[in-house]
């Protein structure tokens, strides 16, 4: 097929919003390139690339939770497109059916319809520190008012980085006090600040955890010793 008329932005992606067929309601948001929506039409399953693991992703592969394809448009603009499918159980990692359950209040509404702890094994799927990270990245792309993460991004590097350090103070006293809720809570915080870090100096979560394979199987005393030669 020819996508010529589609406008995908400099990184070559377009904006594919999904919506259920049956009922209209807004399941998911997230970014195809040329080869995700060839994919797509090819298999008549939805077919993404994420921008954090810089690579193709079929929605349900781990899950099951697959979308088929019932119909694709594009907007006057020609640069976001619309994808009505049949979803499969639950779009949302999370359990819930439409990933947007979520008020500007905090409020979740709607209860899930599956548990995403036994779906994906007992924890929440390693996809959700690249979601987590492709939602920073759209947040210092396009400042939003009243986002945090935008405004910590306003805040500078230094500020940045001071907050780092905090999180990560608060994070040692909550295990000092041996109390696991609250060392998973901070640890949360930590881990969330540190990924804005990494977002303000170029690098992604990807490249880390490639720098973490090398040093895998490494002693701790020989992996330091090789970082001064």
């Amino acid at each position: 097929m020819d996508f010529s008329g589609l406008k995908f932005d400099s990184a070559g992606l377009i904006p594919a919003i999904v919506q259920d067929v049956e009922n209209g309601q807004v399941l998911m948001m997230a970014w195809m390139n040329e080869e995700a929506l060839r994919m797509t039409v090819r298999t008549g399953l939805t077919h993404f690339y994420s921008r954090s693991r810089k690579k193709l992703w079929q929605k349900g592969e781990t899950s099951g939770h697959i979308q088929k394809v019932r119909e694709i448009l594009y907007d006057c603009d020609a640069d976001c497109l619309l994808v009505k499918v049949e979803q499969v159980v639950a779009a949302c990692h999370t359990g819930h059916r439409s990933c947007f359950f979520t008020s500007l209040e905090g409020e979740a509404m709607g209860t899930p319809v599956f548990d995403a702890g036994k779906v994906y094994g007992g924890a929440v799927p390693s996809e959700i520190v690249e979601k987590l990270f492709e939602v920073i990245l759209q947040r210092r792309k396009e400042p939003s008012a009243g986002s945090y993460t935008s405004f910590l991004f306003s805040s500078g590097g230094k500020a940045m980085g001071e907050k780092v350090l905090e999180e990560a103070g608060e994070f040692v006293e909550a295990s000092a006090q041996k109390d696991p809720e609250k060392v998973i809570r901070e640890a949360a915080d930590l881990l969330y600040h540190a990924l804005v870090l990494l977002a303000a100096a170029g690098v992604t979560p990807v490249q880390v955890r490639g720098e973490l394979q090398a040093r895998f199987g490494k002693g701790g005393f020989e992996e330091k010793e090789s970082r001064k030669k």
